[in-house]
């Protein structure tokens, strides 16, 4: 009877402890922030850091809890205007995140779908009056460098914070994008059509290019092979007019008597042959070497005294 009296204590007491911590204190996640409230007015700064913390009782205060994390939006699709007065078929997507809890609970009483319903009519008219700005060949075009969606997408993100910003909404945006982008059918041809113009342009520039690199190296090759020809000539040139300086020299000799020139020439040929230690392999028969034919084989001897 005494040992059950004690499981009874032990039991009762675990309970009420229990009792007193659900009534004053609360338990903050690592994904979560909390926003105390005393007598439904905030009693001090949202609570960003995961812990165990503590509370009187309501109705003096009343814990509200936030997810801190990014939450993914979409808009819905909407029709908008370029510039050159085009109609786009467009969906928004953007990230966003709770960034002060004392500010986000008032405006939307808590709710997260009554803030999205917010950032829906507001990226709606960033939208808007972004895409208004831009003509349809920024969304649209054939060339992928003349193509604008990161900046029309920072316009709109910098828009909608400014003025959640101003609104002292608590809402930060992480970031906006350009989901789906359609073209109505009225709309559709005409764009495949200026499309087709835009490569069509961008063939005959390449065509262009590619002619004017042709007529530079055609007029380089032409160039440098006038510039060989005209050297080869100017060297033939020299060269003839240096043998017809010799033969000229020459031709004198050969007139007074052919035949001694003759000789003398092969002999000198011959001379310039046997100048370097070399062995030569000829053929008696070709001149100058057949003079090693004609050399006498018993010549006399010279005269004494000379």
């Amino acid at each position: 009877m005494k040992k059950r009296n004690i499981v009874t204590f032990i039991v009762g007491a675990v309970l009420i402890i229990i009792f007193v911590l659900l009534l004053f204190a609360f338990q903050v996640r690592q994904s979560e922030m909390a926003l105390v409230l005393t007598f439904g007015k905030p009693a001090a700064k949202p609570i960003t850091e995961p812990g165990l913390y503590f509370k009187w009782p309501w109705p003096i205060q009343r814990v509200y809890r936030f997810d801190n994390r990014i939450q993914n939006f979409q808009d819905k699709f909407s029709q908008t205007y370029t510039a050159d007065n085009n109609n786009l078929i467009l969906t928004v997507y953007t990230g966003w995140k709770i960034s002060d809890a004392s500010l986000f609970y008032p405006k939307f009483v808590g709710s997260v779908p009554a803030a999205e319903k917010a950032l829906e009519d507001m990226l709606r008219n960033a939208q808007s009056a972004v895409v208004g700005k831009h003509t349809l060949a920024d969304f649209v075009n054939a060339d992928p460098k003349q193509l604008k969606f990161d900046e029309m997408e920072t316009e709109i993100q910098d828009t909608v914070q400014s003025q959640l910003s101003n609104d002292n909404y608590g809402i930060e945006l992480e970031f906006v994008g350009f989901k789906k982008i359609e073209l109505p059918e009225s709309v559709t041809q005409s764009v495949f059509t200026r499309m087709k113009g835009e490569r069509q342009v961008l063939i005959s520039q390449e065509d262009n290019e590619g002619q004017k690199e042709a007529s530079i190296i055609r007029s380089t090759a032409d160039r440098q092979a006038a510039e060989t020809i005209a050297s080869a000539n100017a060297a033939a040139t020299r060269i003839r007019g240096q043998g017809e300086m010799v033969a000229a020299d020459v031709l004198p000799i050969f007139q007074k008597d052919p035949a001694l020139a003759n000789y003398l020439l092969r002999l000198d040929a011959l001379q310039q042959s046997l100048n370097q230690q070399t062995t030569l392999i000829f053929d008696e028969r070709t001149p100058p070497y057949d003079l090693f034919t004609s050399i006498p084989t018993n010549a006399p001897p010279a005269a004494a005294g000379q």
